[in-house]
């Protein structure tokens, strides 16, 4: 395959025009992915892209029938790609930050999470809903959570979180082809990264977790942007003759149990990264998988290095604290090794 550098921003971008060329059942809708209400003016057409410009310049390709713009009633579009998903579209859905699921969790984990267990089978909901989680944007508590894990509480939802622009085109090009609703969850501070990714569509199957550096001294799980975060504290690490095996937890339901024990095995150690708050989290859930599998490897105790119990603060100094740093993972791995 052809690769060349992307940003996280432009794979998402080029997963979604792929899709849509390939398949006239996929379409896209939200709040300001296209003109918002200037849309009649051909000067205001494609004026958003979306409120972070991930979906910039696919109105202009595919029209105003593909490419929705909704109210603003999250309950309702969100319900309304539930609905089309029932009966053989496969929308895209933007909730615009995951901060505002509260108002869609009866269309999510009441009617798309459960229509197929309830109809023995027989339904099948392709519904992807792509929004965006992490702190650090000075977005302020109600746009800044990473809040991912209540999804993975619900079972019939799949779950994902890519780190890398190569993980996000492959993970949503899967998503969009998969028969059961996925939670896409995009961290906003990754828009701008890059890394290599394939001109052609490609796709990274739901369930793997990735696995960025390899070592044998202790196991670092992270999520999201946490995995850059990590492998930057394994580099540090590195430099005193402690090898980090790095595991990127990309798809939190269905996840890569086996991937999470094979690694504690190798090394005896676990330090997981997650930037969600600590209270039935992501971090809690691998350290008790930890503690009931691996126990008999581990050789010193699971440390969890997480966002703090409380909303993202908007003061900049507090919202820079907030968010999990390398120096604590490089703390929490020195305390064990």
């Amino acid at each position: 395959m052809a690769e060349r550098e992307l940003t996280y921003r432009g794979a998402i971008n080029e997963a979604l025009r792929q899709e849509m060329r390939r398949d006239e059942s996929v379409f896209v809708m939200g709040e300001d992915i296209a003109g918002a209400p200037g849309r009649d003016d051909p000067e205001m057409v494609d004026a958003w892209g979306g409120v972070l410009k991930v979906t910039e310049g696919l109105i202009n390709e595919f029209g105003p029938e593909r490419v929705r713009d909704t109210p603003i009633t999250e309950s309702a579009f969100i319900g309304a790609g539930v609905g089309a998903a029932a009966t053989g579209m496969r929308p895209v859905v933007e909730l615009m930050f995951i901060g505002f699921m509260g108002v869609t969790l009866d269309q999510i984990i009441n009617q798309a999470a459960k229509m197929r267990y309830m109809f023995g089978g027989k339904a099948k909901i392709p519904l992807v809903i792509r929004t965006t989680i992490g702190a650090g944007f000075r977005a302020a508590a109600q746009h800044s959570d990473a809040t991912y894990s209540t999804f993975v509480h619900f079972p019939g939802l799949k779950v994902v979180a890519p780190a890398t622009p190569y993980d996000a085109k492959g993970l949503l090009i899967s998503a969009i082809r998969d028969d059961d609703p996925v939670i896409f969850c995009e961290n906003k501070v990754l828009y701008d990264t890059t890394g290599p990714v394939p001109e052609e569509d490609y796709t990274v199957p739901l369930g793997p977790a990735g696995h960025p550096r390899d070592g044998a001294d202790v196991t670092i799980v992270a999520i999201s942007r946490m995995v850059s975060i990590s492998l930057e504290a394994a580099d540090r690490l590195a430099a005193d003759g402690i090898e980090a095996d790095v595991v990127d937890l990309r798809c939190l339901s269905p996840w890569d149990e086996d991937a999470i024990i094979g690694s504690i095995e190798k090394t005896g150690r676990l330090v997981v990264v997650d930037e969600d708050n600590p209270r039935c989290s992501m971090a809690s859930d691998v350290a008790a998988l930890a503690a009931s599998r691996a126990l008999g490897y581990l050789d010193a105790p699971v440390q969890m290095i997480t966002a703090p119990h409380t909303p993202v603060p908007f003061s900049p100094p507090l919202e820079d604290y907030y968010v999990p740093k390398a120096d604590a993972i490089v703390e929490a791995v020195r305390a064990i090794t």
